[in-house]
């Protein structure tokens, strides 16, 4: 079996030209040099030097086996790197980004752990776009999870992987006095008073063609980005709103949910990841938040 530390010496010598100069190199001694390359001799079975009084000369076969040690040794020295990364990978805490309204999803998932395991989690909550640059070369989390309407204003590097969530439905949500509009046909809601994302946003776009689509004039009472405000003001009796499953999660009595059938709408939940920074553990935890 050809030993690495054999090959690296053989590749001084041939670079080097004798055995002193590796041996100087590499902190070894000349005799020392020249009993590994007589033991790579034998393990080959190959001459590799022609030996005089004051010289050693490399044969071809020599110059021939440096050229493959060489390739050899970068390979092992990647594979080395390699195994170190994902050692220190395995011992450091996962950080993990996600929206919102997928905090109940997430805090399932961190009931269902050993304490040892949920120890070593880090959550950072916060919009979809404030996530994904903490993404990028410098930044600190290992993936996000975000969401996308549509084709709707939502960017990322390609070098992040991508892993589908689930796909979250809106309903349409509105105060409990309204409910003798069911089953709120679309002509049944062209007047009412709404509650709207922020102009200008990605999902304010698409929701306004969604209106759009279906010939409703939205009397916009509210605009709210944050679905546990839009829920207050739903169940205050100041509008109707689309509201997407998760954000629906343990909602009150003071709300109507009526799943419509001409609505037909959803967003794309999805990890992006580091591929740097997949570990074994980190695709458990998103095997957990699948939905």
């Amino acid at each position: 079996m050809l030993k690495p530390e054999h090959l690296r010496t053989l590749v001084e010598v041939v670079q080097l030209g004798s055995f002193a100069a590796a041996a100087n190199r590499l902190g070894y001694t000349s005799s020392a040099v020249s009993q590994q390359m007589a033991a790579l001799e034998r393990t080959t079975g190959v001459k590799l030097f022609e030996r005089s009084a004051h010289s050693v000369l490399p044969t071809s076969a020599a110059e021939v086996l440096a050229g493959h040690a060489k390739v050899v040794l970068m390979d092992i020295e990647r594979m080395v790197a390699t195994v170190q990364a994902v050692h220190r990978n395995s011992g450091r805490r996962i950080h993990v980004g996600i929206f919102p309204s997928f905090a109940g999803v997430l805090t399932d998932a961190l009931r269902g752990m050993d304490p040892e395991e949920r120890a070593g989690i880090r959550v950072s909550v916060a919009e979809c776009s404030q996530l994904i640059p903490r993404l990028g070369a410098g930044g600190e989390m290992d993936a996000a999870i975000v969401y996308q309407v549509a084709n709707s204003g939502l960017s990322w590097p390609s070098a992040l992987s991508r892993r589908w969530i689930a796909e979250d439905r809106y309903k349409v949500v509105l105060p409990r006095d309204w409910c003798h509009l069911e089953p709120y046909r679309v002509e049944q809601l062209v007047d009412l008073p709404w509650i709207m994302h922020h102009p200008a946003s990605g999902d304010a776009s698409f929701f306004d063609g969604v209106f759009a689509r279906w010939g409703l004039n939205p009397r916009v009472v509210c605009h709210s980005d944050d679905f546990k405000i839009t829920m207050a003001m739903i169940g205050a009796g100041m509008g109707a709103a689309l509201v997407p499953d998760l954000a629906l999660r343990g909602h009150g009595p003071d709300v109507v949910v009526a799943d419509v059938p001409w609505l037909n709408t959803s967003r794309s939940i999805f990890s992006l990841v580091r591929p740097d920074r997949e570990t074994i553990r980190l695709r458990s935890l998103l095997d957990a938040l699948t939905v």
